[in-house]
């Protein structure tokens, strides 16, 4: 999705600073004690297969998130906006209860748990089980007020 597309939202939510730090601060911690036990060339080789796996990890667990004229991509999956009722934004506790006591296992989930809001898209397709998307977003409002755009004109 680009420009061309009519992108009208988009983002990208990788991991924050904070968690960075404390994996780092593990993986080094662990480089630490190999290299009490075994030595450098255990230690480097230890700590370079750990980063290497954090950086990977971090580029997989990456949520992208774009709403464009015709559709709404939510990390691997996409929906065409037509079969889009509505979309509701999450505060915390909504989406910690939505993601927990209230949780209809039908649902999608595109979520991450560094990301502490999110927006519940109902989803209006007889053809498909699930009920609703729940999405992480740092920018829930955003998000709600693009898939929102036109929803009369959509519905049949």
């Amino acid at each position: 999705m680009d420009e061309k597309d009519g992108l009208v939202y988009m983002e990208r939510a990788g991991w924050p600073a904070g968690l960075w730090f404390f994996l780092i601060f593990m993986v080094a911690s662990l480089a630490l004690a190999v290299w009490a036990a075994l030595g450098d060339l255990w230690a480097v080789s230890v700590l370079a297969l750990l980063l290497s796996s954090l950086i990977v990890a971090s580029i997989k667990s990456l949520l992208t998130v774009a709403v464009d004229s015709e559709n709404l991509l939510a990390g691997d999956a996409r929906i065409s906006r037509r079969y889009i009722k509505s979309a509701v934004t999450l505060s915390r506790e909504e989406l910690r209860l939505k993601l927990g006591p209230e949780a209809d296992p039908a649902a999608y989930l595109a979520t991450r748990f560094w990301i502490h809001t999110g927006v519940q898209v109902i989803i209006e397709d007889a053809e498909d089980r699930t009920p609703y998307w729940i999405v992480s977003s740092k920018k829930a409002r955003s998000l709600a007020t693009a898939l929102n755009a036109g929803s009369s004109e959509k519905l049949d």
